[in-house]
């Protein structure tokens, strides 16, 4: 049995990527989340669009590669993305890390599909989902 890659060049290159979102003054929602596994930590910066679509992000990480991975991974694909979007994505992923069968829908995910067979990474893969959950009020 040989063990899964976690640390891939494309996890390590998404993490270097984090840099182009950085947390401005000028986005008016902000939310912290900290992973209790690993103690990585994110803090979000969103604005949303009068119709519920996130319309800029930035991040502040200081969190292990696949926490800024999927940091990144949440910033690219975030934008043009319903308030309900967001919440439902994060919803599909904690239960895909739980054991659903399907990988959720959201474009790159699959570059840290690894992290599942890593209980330890669960917290860091849910930072930016989590964070974005606690300030974007569902209906």
């Amino acid at each position: 049995m040989s063990a899964t890659v976690l640390y891939t060049s494309d996890v390590l290159g998404l993490a270097v990527g984090l840099a182009r979102f950085p947390l401005t003054d000028d986005l008016p929602l902000r939310a912290e989340a900290r992973s209790k596994s690993c103690g990585s930590t994110i803090t979000l910066g969103l604005a949303t669009a009068p119709d519920r679509t996130i319309a800029k992000i930035g991040v502040r990480s200081q969190a292990c590669a696949i926490g800024q991975a999927a940091a990144a991974i949440f910033a690219q694909g975030a934008p043009g993305r319903s308030i309900d979007e967001i919440h439902a994505a994060g919803t599909a992923i904690a239960s895909w890390l739980a054991g659903a069968s399907e990988l959720p829908d959201w474009p790159g995910l699959s570059a840290i599909a690894a992290a599942r067979d890593y209980p330890a990474r669960h917290g860091a893969v849910m930072l930016p989902w989590n964070a974005a959950m606690q300030v974007l009020p569902t209906r």
